[in-house]
């Protein structure tokens, strides 16, 4: 049976276009996420062939992308990899004048240049000629761009669900300002209750800085002082929203202002807990986003392991994070990078929604900021000659899990451990 599977894993692969199992929350045109994370809870729950699990998994994936793309025809298609990106639009890193010119004279029209933040790299954005698919659009930009790198605007979803009723909050002492600087990178934050934790908004989105469960709830395991107490509650937190009311929020060229917005502010250690495909020119943000001294920690997403490599977790030096239960089990579904480097507490726990309220999640989303929380403990400025002792004072805080030494499901342990509020 085990053969068997891993033959038709072989064969979903190539054609398992990436993109996160679950939509921002209640975005414009989507399924809510809590309903969509309740069938594949169950699911999960009851199986025990993993091989037949990846493959629903995948198969769930895939329909969850038609879906999107149907729901939202206007803003959303697949692009020349099968991958959902913003309609009708192409990127391109470092353009001149003359290539501009060039594009614009092949029927391309430029909605925006500009240089990301901090980093110096350059960028522009192209509405596709008129009546071209996205495909055919990028093709046409290489052959204008020679060298420099041209995509799709991809985007990303979030990595989490909300599984349990609302809970009211306890209301606890607030927690004491700390010296802490994090910055995270997802829908809009709420503004915590009793809490003395400064939080800097903005928006990169349509709409945005706005709320959301996801963000909200990603905040308050890294600042909370309610009944969810958060990894590094009294800290100063950089919240960037990336969704707004944006049905193709969530792209490449949001999260890469993000990342340059939060390396000129100089902090030290950025979450996100958002999963897609492989950008050129994030993946050049975030390369120059390191080299200033900010540590990124990624979760490695729900698709379970049969989906493709997720990003930004994927990219070189980026910290990937994966979930496990009450238990210290793998979550069955979570997704696989090019590396995992730590595990940390993603189920039988409480975060906070937008309402306020404490509720039950699982996903890898709620790991990630654990992980992160702890590192900035050990990173306190974003020094880039910093980096290393930073990851090896993790690394000494890991409790091993699963093989003896570092392995691909857990990376090298368990990290905040006692962090999560368990669920009741």
């Amino acid at each position: 049976m085990f053969r068997r599977g891993a033959f038709l894993l072989s064969l979903l692969l190539p054609v398992a276009a990436a993109a996160q199992l679950l939509p921002p929350i209640g975005a414009p045109g989507l399924p809510m996420l809590g309903d969509v994370a309740t069938g594949v809870t169950r699911e999960l729950g009851n199986v025990t062939d993993v091989p037949r699990t990846a493959i629903t998994l995948v198969r769930d994936r895939l329909d969850r992308i038609t879906t999107l793309v149907r729901a939202n025809r206007d803003t959303i298609a697949l692009d020349d990899k099968g991958e959902p990106a913003r309609a009708g639009e192409v990127l391109v890193d470092d353009p001149d004048d003359r290539l501009v010119a060039d594009a614009v004279a092949r029927g391309f029209v430029l909605i925006e240049r500009g240089t990301i933040q901090g980093t110096g790299i350059g960028f522009a954005r192209f509405a596709s000629p008129a009546g071209q698919r996205l495909p055919a659009a990028i093709k046409a930009m290489r052959r204008i761009a020679g060298d420099r790198s041209v995509s799709a605007d991809q985007l990303h979803f979030d990595s989490g669900s909300f599984m349990g009723a609302a809970e009211q909050p306890a209301k606890n002492a607030p927690a004491a300002a700390s010296s802490l600087r994090l910055g995270m990178i997802d829908g809009g934050v709420a503004e915590p209750a009793n809490t003395r934790a400064r939080i800097a908004r903005h928006g990169f989105a349509r709409g945005a800085p706005g709320v959301s469960n996801h963000g909200t709830a990603v905040a308050s395991l890294i600042i909370g002082s309610g009944q969810v107490r958060g990894a590094a509650a009294g800290a100063t937190l950089w919240a960037a929203d990336v969704y707004g009311s944006d049905p193709a929020g969530g792209n490449a060229s949001a999260i890469a202002k993000a990342l340059g917005w939060m390396s000129a502010e100089r902090v030290p250690v950025v979450v996100i807990s958002l999963v897609g495909p492989a950008n050129p020119l994030l993946a050049r943000v975030v390369q120059a986003v390191q080299a200033r001294g900010t540590i990124i920690v990624a979760a490695v997403g729900n698709d379970g392991p049969a989906a493709p490599p997720s990003y930004p977790a994927s990219y070189p030096g980026v910290i990937a994070v994966t979930g496990v239960d009450a238990k210290a089990r793998a979550l069955i579904e979570a997704g696989r990078a090019l590396h995992v480097d730590y595990a940390a507490p993603g189920a039988d726990m409480l975060a906070a929604n937008a309402a306020g309220a404490a509720v039950t999640v699982r996903g890898t989303s709620f790991a990630a900021p654990l992980v992160a929380a702890r590192i900035a403990h050990f990173h306190a400025n974003a020094d880039p000659a910093a980096i290393n002792a930073a990851i090896d004072a993790a690394d000494r805080e890991a409790s091993d899990l699963g093989k003896r030494g570092p392995d691909p499901r857990y990376g090298r342990g368990l990290l905040c451990g006692g962090c999560a509020t368990p669920a009741k």
